[in-house]
């Protein structure tokens, strides 16, 4: 059995489906105020002088502070059955399909949201490690459990999960330099759908 690693938005899909559930599960009052908040680093992720973990990171604790969790778990499975299938890629979805007829170990590993992801991932049988909204009491607090879910993380979260002596052949998948630490770890590394040394 080999492993599979597989980034998620971009790489297996069209859109940053990051950005496209904050329109779906926050109302529109909530993307205005949200968007004023965070004008400044908006613009500064833009010119690229604010980095992407930190926007996502400053998204959810504006947009999803005070949300139910029940809510947006309901939200997310809805998101996850109507929408991502629209997204993703049709050459990414074969590549899954063809590591599943090879017997592989196949994992999403993304800084997307769990709440949506896991949804979409347990449809397919996949593994999935990404961010996970904190919860009190039922109520979300607008922070990630154990941090934002890219970059190095993304390396020691699936060496804390597998064993990669074990496979034979591990192979990555990935579109931006989010992925380069992960794809460091493959014996067969594609980037952009294109293979690399």
């Amino acid at each position: 059995m080999n492993l599979a690693l597989f980034d998620f938005d971009g790489t297996s899909t069209h859109n940053d489906t990051f950005s496209l559930f904050l329109k779906f599960s926050l109302d529109r009052k909530t993307q205005l105020v949200g968007g004023i908040r965070l004008a400044p680093y908006i613009a500064g992720y833009k010119l690229g002088w604010v980095t992407d973990k930190t926007i996502r990171t400053k998204l959810c604790q504006v947009g999803y502070v005070g949300y139910d969790a029940n809510s947006l778990k309901d939200m997310g499975q809805e998101f996850a059955k109507k929408v991502l299938p629209t997204c993703v890629r049709e050459n990414a979805l074969e590549r899954i399909l063809w590591h599943k007829q090879q017997g592989d170990q196949i994992v999403v590993v993304s800084a997307s949201l769990g709440v949506y992801l896991e949804s979409w991932c347990h449809s397919l049988g996949l593994d999935v490690i990404c961010n996970q909204l904190e919860t009190h009491n039922g109520i979300l607090t607008g922070h990630f459990i154990d941090g934002d879910c890219g970059y190095l993380e993304k390396v020691n979260r699936i060496k804390n999960k597998y064993d990669l002596s074990q496979y034979p052949t591990i192979y990555a998948y990935g579109d931006t330099p989010n992925d380069y630490a992960m794809l460091e770890l493959a014996h067969k590394k594609y980037y952009r759908w294109q293979e690399i040394d």
